[in-house]
């Protein structure tokens, strides 16, 4: 049998280990210091945006126009090409073997056109036999006519054949372009980034979420920055702009404005804010920068800052008052 005073000591040392679980829950959690401090606008009153390096004429995801295996890959990541250097090309026999029946077709066609064009001789030459003779009782006019007909078929035979050249020499054509395009070249000088493909892989043809190879052009990188929509109107080519490499603040460069995109567009580039919402729209402005200043590769995302005017400063004019 239990002491009688068990049970009292057993619920006051559990009322007091709740009391304790109460208090020590509703203490404020300790704010954990940032790893790195986020950079800060020079700006007295400014536009922040998010930007993302690329290459100069924007990153070139480069595809199939064909569907097929890959049969050669002819260049690796970090390699500089020149326009039109072959960068992989797609299993071609198929298409070598409809070559081969074009130009079959080609030579068929071709020999139908000199059988035809020796049948209109051979009936040119009864015609003028037949027109020849003076003595109408030699030849009846049926015979006479019929051999102008004979004539005017073998001409028609001969421009069907003809015809049939131009048929097989443009069925040609469209293998010989077929063919080609098995090969992929580069359109333009660049730097290979990225690879995604292997020899013996399949190549899908059409837009993919991950291209086969991306390139582009290093010689100047350009940040693309998406301006809110809602900051769009306070937006000024004008004003000055600098990013920070996100990581870093240490790192910064002035920018050059390159260009706007004038359409607003829904934004792509997302950086994790919990505050960001997926829907939203943005203008998108390119700027140049000097490499040197900046350590960033394509694809590395840095953090804008472009000088704007106030909303003071920019309120709309008055309408006049109609008289």
């Amino acid at each position: 049998m239990l002491p009688k005073y068990t049970l009292p000591a057993l619920a006051l040392a559990g009322f007091a280990f709740g009391v304790y679980t109460v208090v020590n829950g509703n203490r404020p959690v300790p704010v954990a210091p940032a790893v790195v401090q986020p950079a800060e606008a020079p700006f007295g009153t400014f536009i922040a945006g998010s930007g993302i390096i690329e290459a100069q004429n924007r990153n070139v995801a480069i595809g199939a126009a064909l569907p097929g295996l890959v049969q050669t890959l002819s260049v690796k990541v970090g390699d500089q090409v020149r326009a039109g250097t072959v960068l992989f090309s797609v299993d071609d026999r198929d298409a070598r073997a409809v070559l081969a029946m074009r130009r079959a077709d080609l030579a068929r066609a071709r020999a139908a056109v000199a059988e035809a064009s020796a049948g209109l001789t051979d009936a040119q030459t009864l015609q003028r036999l037949a027109e020849a003779v003076t003595d109408r009782r030699a030849i009846s006019a049926e015979e006479l006519e019929r051999r102008r007909n004979a004539v005017l078929i073998a001409r028609a035979r001969l421009d069907s054949a003809r015809a049939q050249v131009q048929q097989a020499e443009a069925q040609l054509a469209a293998a010989e372009t077929n063919l080609d395009r098995l090969t992929v070249r580069a359109p333009m000088d660049g730097e290979i980034l990225q690879v995604n493909i292997r020899p013996g892989e399949y190549a899908i043809a059409g837009p993919l979420t991950t291209p086969l190879l991306v390139m582009g052009n290093l010689d100047q990188l350009h940040v693309r920055v998406d301006i809110d929509e809602n900051d769009a109107w306070r937006f000024r080519p004008g004003g000055r702009a600098i990013a920070y490499l996100r990581g870093n603040r240490e790192f910064s460069t002035p920018l050059t404005l390159a260009y706007v995109e004038p359409y607003v567009v829904p934004k792509r580039s997302l950086t994790g804010d919990s505050t960001e919402r997926v829907d939203m729209r943005v203008l998108q402005a390119l700027y140049r920068f000097d490499r040197e200043r900046l350590p960033a590769y394509v694809g590395q995302q840095v953090d804008v800052f472009i000088e704007a005017p106030g909303q003071e400063a920019m309120r709309p004019p008055t309408a006049a008052t109609p008289p």
